[in-house]
């Protein structure tokens, strides 16, 4: 018998796996092949036309990624999930499934670099017409839905201005457009502990696994989530025969032993990155912080209804401009340079000349992601600690006339 719970923690541990069905191993084993052998020369037949269920090949499926998109689509509240070598497979496995030439996908103004140049410089160049739209604005949204879209994607929060966009809201209206268009949803900010877009009414939802689902920064992997049928379409042609982006049975058991600590890592992110976020509010040498779980952010109310916490990641901008930003971000001592997002560790990093530098600076300014923005994945570590490293970063880059301002105000939020 293999453990079901009403709660997330739990699952996380333990849905999907017996131990006794497998000489009492206590954690899953990891199954390291690329093959399987078959009982009979016709079971293999069956199984290559989908008459019986089983693994013939790693690259299509293997138990070790297979109880994966179990928990995962639990944890999800879906049917059924998909495992991939990286985000961007999840990604692209995804979209090549469901769009052919001729078709429309409309997608928010701000989303992840490398997803923005798949999209403009992948498929747009094999006949797919991408249209970037606000998708908080619900009556342009029902402007540019057309006989022609097949897809809605957007992330939320946004990578890297941290908007957020109405999921349950968008997919009424899609979906009262057309059933057969498909709401994704890229989930890597919120993580399921803090959203389950599905359950707001989206069809599928994508992951960055590298991020906070492993936690740890060891491992680069992705994950769909959505019904039965398009979790094996995407599988035995956007995986199987497009990308090939297969995930390796060992980073799955490190995503799975990630999921063990999620919720427990995703309330201390929550937690670090609030106290983080009215520091920086506070401190007279930021111009700007975007952040959830502030009042004074443009989408806390809805951020309030469909997440369950506010996450752990935070942009803002320094006065100065990019210059001041770059020498606060190169003062820093703990808090390390870095792309990525959900370690341990806490990381800053650049957009514009880091993760978002596939766009233009003239798409970068139509798309809202300013050349002095900095993004912040509030970390682990002690609070204290974060607060004080950014405290003396940010004091170095204060006017002169503000420096015994900025040391009360400080002073007053680390006490």
């Amino acid at each position: 018998m293999k453990y079901q719970s009403n709660n997330f923690e739990t699952n996380a541990i333990h849905f999907g796996y017996n131990a006794q069905e497998n000489e009492g191993a206590l954690t899953p084993p990891v199954h390291f092949t690329s093959t399987f052998a078959f009982e009979t020369a016709q079971v293999g037949g069956e199984m290559f036309a989908g008459e019986r269920e089983g693994h013939f090949y790693t690259r299509i499926s293997n138990p070790t990624l297979s109880l994966l998109e179990e928990r995962m689509a639990i944890l999800e509240r879906a049917e059924s999930a998909l495992a991939t070598a990286s985000g961007m497979g999840a990604i692209t496995s995804t979209l090549w499934t469901f769009l052919r030439p001729g078709d429309e996908i409309i997608v928010d103004k701000t989303l992840y670099g490398c997803t923005f140049s798949f999209l403009n410089h992948g498929l747009a160049e094999f006949g797919v017409k991408v249209i970037h739209i606000d998708l908080s604005d619900s009556q342009g949204l029902k402007q540019h839905l057309t006989k022609n879209t097949r897809v809605v994607f957007f992330e939320t929060p946004a990578n890297p201005n941290m908007k957020l966009v109405d999921i349950r809201e968008v997919s009424a209206m899609v979906h009262e457009f057309n059933q057969d268009i498909r709401v994704i949803v890229d989930n890597t900010y919120c993580s399921p502990f803090l959203c389950n877009p599905i359950a707001f009414g989206a069809d599928l939802v994508i992951h960055s696994a590298t991020k906070y689902l492993g936690g740890h920064g060891d491992l680069v992997a992705g994950l769909v989530v959505g019904n039965k049928d398009d979790i094996q379409a995407i599988r035995l042609f956007g995986l199987k025969d497009m990308t090939g982006a297969a995930l390796a049975p060992l980073n799955a058991m490190l995503i799975m032993r990630g999921l063990k600590t999620l919720a427990l890592r995703m309330e201390r992110h929550c937690e670090n990155a609030l106290k983080v976020a009215k520091f920086l509010q506070s401190h007279p040498s930021v111009k700007e912080v975007s952040y959830p779980g502030l009042s004074s952010f443009k989408y806390h109310n809805l951020a309030q209804q469909q997440m369950k916490g506010f996450g752990g990641m935070i942009t803002f901008e320094v006065h100065g401009g990019l210059e001041a930003g770059i020498a606060m971000m190169n003062q820093l001592n703990m808090i390390q340079r870095a792309v990525s997002l959900g370690d341990a560790e806490t990381l800053i990093q650049h957009p514009a000349s880091m993760t978002h530098s596939s766009y233009t600076p003239k798409e970068r300014l139509s798309h809202g992601i300013s050349d002095g923005l900095i993004r912040l994945s509030v970390g682990l570590e002690s609070v204290d600690d974060i607060l004080m490293d950014l405290k003396q970063a940010l004091n170095c880059c204060v006017p002169a006339s503000l420096d015994d301002k900025t040391d009360k105000l400080a002073s007053a939020e680390l006490a």
